[in-house]
C-alpha cells in the first residue's frame, strides 16, 4: 500500500512542482538553477506527510498542493545551502553533481533564495482554506524553517562540527534541522483540512518522533549506506566531524533509539483509524529505508 501511496503522490507532487517553478521571468538562469534540483527527484516526503495528515484527520490531500509544494521548495532550498563547500561542501545529491557544481557557488546561493521566498508566493496562493487558518499555517512554517527551527538547527550543526556536545545539543540540534519542517508539514495537513485539537495534538506528537527516527537513521545511513543508493557521499559526518546519534551512542545504541522512537510516533496514533494507516506505515519504514 505504501509503496503505491507514495508513488502516486510523487507524481502529483512533481507536476505542481513544474507549474510552480515554470520560467516567467528574467534572467532564466535563475530559474534554471532552481528547477534543477527542485526537480531532481526526490521522495517528497514532507508533501506525502502533509497529505497524509490530511487524509487521516477527513480531508483530501491533494487539495493542498500549494502548501506542499511550498514546504518541498523549502527543503529543497535547504538542500542546495547544505551542499555548498562553506557548509558541507558536498558534490553529489539525489545521485548527480550538486547545484554549485553545475552553475557556481554565487547562483546556487541565488536559487536557494529563489526557492525559499518564491515557497511563501506559492503557499499564500492556496485556494479553498479560510484566510486565517492559511495564515496560521504558513506561520507555523515559517518558523520551522527559520532560526527557531531548521536553520537554528544547522547553525547549531556547523557550530558543533569537531566539538563535543552532549545529548541535549544534539537533541535540540536535531529537532531544529529535521524534525521541526516534518512536524510543520502534518500540523499543516491537519489544520488544513479541519482536524480538531485532539488530531492535531497528536499528529504533532507523532511529527516529533518521526523526525527524531529519520534523523537517527539517516546518522546510521552516513556509516552504513551505499552512495549508489543513497544518491549522496556516505561519510560526510565523520569527515565534517559532526556530531551524531552513531558518534555519540555507538551504532547498536543508534539502532535501539529508532525503534524506540518508531514505537512512540505509532501510539501517538492510536486514536486514528485506518485513515492513518499510511502515516504507521511511513514510520516503520525509517526501521528498513536504505536512502
Amino acid at each position: 500500500m505504501l509503496k503505491e501511496y507514495c508513488a502516486d503522490r510523487v507524481v502529483i507532487v512533481d507536476q505542481a512542482l513544474k507549474d510552480a517553478v515554470a520560467e516567467n521571468g528574467f534572467p532564466p538562469v535563475i530559474y534554471e538553477a532552481m528547477r534543477y534540483s527542485l526537480l531532481s527527484g526526490g521522495k517528497r516526503l514532507r508533501p506525502i506527510l502533509l497529505m497524509a495528515a490530511a487524509e487521516a484527520v477527513g480531508g483530501k490531500g491533494d487539495n493542498y498542493l500549494d502548501v506542499a509544494c511550498g514546504l518541498e521548495m523549502i527543503h529543497t532550498y535547504s538542500l542546495i545551502h547544505d551542499d555548498l563547500p562553506a557548509m558541507d561542501n558536498d558534490d553529489y545529491r539525489r545521485g548527480r553533481l550538486t547545484n554549485h557544481k553545475v552553475y557556481g557557488e554565487g547562483m546556487a546561493v541565488l536559487a536557494g533564495d529563489g526557492l525559499l521566498t518564491a515557497a511563501f508566493e506559492i503557499m499564500l496562493g492556496q485556494p479553498g482554506v479560510e484566510p486565517a487558518v492559511l495564515l496560521k499555517v504558513v506561520r507555523e512554517i515559517a518558523q520551522a524553517a527559520g532560526p527557531g527551527g531548521m536553520v537554528g538547527g544547522q547553525a547549531l550543526d556547523l557550530a558543533s562540527e569537531g566539538r563535543e556536545v552532549d545529548a541535549d545539543i544534539l537533541r535540540r540540534m536535531h529537532e531544529g534541522k529535521t524534525g521541526a519542517l516534518f512536524k510543520a508539514a502534518l500540523r499543516a495537513g491537519a489544520l488544513l483540512a479541519g482536524g480538531s485539537e485532539a488530531q492535531v495534538n497528536n499528529l504533532t506528537e507523532y511529527g516529533e518522533y518521526f523526525g527524531l527516527a529519520f534523523q537517527i537513521t539517516d546518522d546510521i545511513l552516513d556509516i552504513t549506506g551505499s552512495q549508489e543508493v543513497i544518491g549522496k557521499p556516505v561519510g560526510s559526518d565523520v569527515k565534517n566531524q559532526k556530531a551524531t546519534y552513531v558518534t555519540m551512542y555507538g551504532l547498536e545504541g543508534a539502532n535501539v533509539m529508532a525503534r524506540e522512537a518508531v514505537d512512540r510516533a505509532l501510539t501517538a496514533l492510536k486514536d486514528f483509524g485506518p485513515e492513518a494507516d499510511v502515516l504507521r506505515e511511513l514510520a516503520m519504514y525509517l526501521l528498513t529505508r536504505n536512502s
